[in-house]
């Protein structure tokens, strides 16, 4: 069995990106989790088995202030982000052809690289958290998006697994400007989005408004939309099987 080398990158800060990759030939896979999600789920490490049965590359980390990756959280935001996966995905500047995996907030940055990287060839977007910050200062009541944009600072959501995470109004300041350009120039590479009809954390309607504008913008657009029977995890065994054969189909195909 390949196993996996682990590799750091310094961020725009020096802090380091922490991440594991697993060489392989004629595909590789870049996957990018979701909202506070660790790089070793259930989802990346199914992942990995397959890249390894196909000897296929593989490529998951963690986002600065996240896991295994330096840095403290509050310091962040959204464009961070968007800059640690943006020098992570220049790692596959070179060799086999990349499809790039994203989940949730993942979904949407692996949306916005394949617009900006030549080298990625496929993607596959599970339940995208398009314009995530945007829509939950939308959410909310308009007493707490005040407080909010006054403070600064409100934590995701007041559950345990949430509240020590602040959030800087910046977020949502940033995911509104990278929404908004969403359609502006786009690059056609082959995607396919897969949202479960049955989630509550992201709804499925986000995935069906952004395919709906981008065929407006380009009906030549190779986009797929398929609407599963699952929760926004969908990390049922019948979920997990359906990912990992598209997954499986998707880096196949041409």
């Amino acid at each position: 069995m390949t196993l996996s080398s682990r590799f750091e990158i310094p961020g725009a800060d020096s802090k380091l990106i922490i991440g594991d990759y697993i060489p392989g030939e004629e595909r590789q896979i870049l996957f990018i989790t979701g909202f506070l999600s660790k790089r070793w789920g259930n989802k990346s490490k199914a992942l990995a088995d397959l890249c390894r049965q196909y000897d296929w590359g593989f490529c998951c980390f963690d986002f600065r202030g996240n896991g295994d990756s330096e840095g403290a959280f509050r310091d962040y935001t959204l464009c961070d982000w968007l800059d640690d996966v943006r020098r992570v995905t220049r790692m596959f500047a070179e060799g086999p052809p990349l499809t790039i995996i994203g989940s949730s907030l993942g979904g949407w940055l692996a949306w916005i690289l394949g617009q900006e990287f030549t080298q990625v060839r496929k993607l596959l977007l599970l339940a995208p958290a398009f314009n995530m910050m945007g829509k939950r200062a939308n959410d909310i009541s308009p007493a707490r998006r005040n407080e909010w944009e006054q403070t600064g600072w409100m934590p995701w959501d007041d559950d345990m697994l949430h509240r020590d995470f602040p959030l800087s109004w910046k977020w949502v300041e940033e995911s509104e400007s990278l929404w908004a350009e969403r359609v502006t120039q786009t690059r056609q590479v082959p995607t396919t989005i897969v949202h479960g009809l049955q989630d509550r954390v992201i709804s499925p309607s986000g995935s069906w408004e952004m395919t709906e504008q981008l065929l407006t913008h380009d009906a030549q657009f190779p986009i797929e939309l398929l609407l599963k029977i699952g929760d926004h995890r969908f990390s049922s065994s019948s979920n997990l099987a359906t990912f990992l054969e598209l997954a499986k189909q998707i880096s196949e195909s041409p």
